[in-house]
């Protein structure tokens, strides 16, 4: 099994960059497998000129890359590339990142609420054991911000652990949609 790329930090310009709606729609496309511009354009009902400026910045950034082994004449072809992506901490951010990231995170809440609904229409078409796919739990304890700091790296190795690139999965495998979410309770 290939190991998950290694964490990293974005700076400011590739925040931006990756908070952009076209650009993260772009990149929730790509999630499924490599394509080009043109598809691109077809599948989100964009001009090609939109998502081949828009991929040529997300490949600024390193968030995607060509795939030349699926070329054919002048026709390009891209993909996501594996990152682990960690955000600054909050006070460690600019007002201006803030924002963005603030806005990135409510568009990401949007974004997985309208695909668990989605999942929850369809689990019952779905073959195997894949109906029972919807792993949910809730819970609460007590933690210093030192615990939950260690809860989150432990979370992160533990997913790491389980990380493997498209290339690299069984034929059996879907991509399964993984959350964590923890904060302290607004009530106490």
């Amino acid at each position: 099994m290939t190991s998950a790329p290694p964490p990293e930090e974005l700076d400011p310009d590739a925040l931006k960059a990756v908070t952009h709606p076209l650009r993260r729609r772009i990149l929730g496309v790509l999630a499924a497998g490599p394509t080009t511009a043109t598809k691109l354009a077809q599948a989100l009902g964009e001009n090609t000129g939109a998502t081949s400026y828009h991929l040529r910045e997300l490949a600024r950034f390193g968030f995607v890359e060509d795939v030349p082994e699926l070329a054919r004449g002048k026709e390009r072809w891209w993909r996501r590339r594996p990152r682990d992506i960690r955000w600054p901490r909050r006070s460690e951010q600019s007002a201006e990142s803030q924002v963005l990231f603030d806005d990135m995170q409510r568009q990401g809440f949007e974004d997985d609420l309208e695909k668990l609904g989605r999942f929850a229409e369809a689990r019952d078409q779905l073959p195997g054991d894949w109906p029972d796919a919807l792993l949910y739990a809730r819970g609460a304890t007590w933690l210093t911000a030192e615990e939950l700091h260690q809860l989150w790296n432990d979370y992160m190795e533990l997913f790491r652990r389980y990380w493997r690139p498209e290339d690299d999965r069984s034929p059996e495998a879907r991509r399964v949609l993984v959350r964590w979410l923890a904060f302290p309770d607004p009530g106490e």
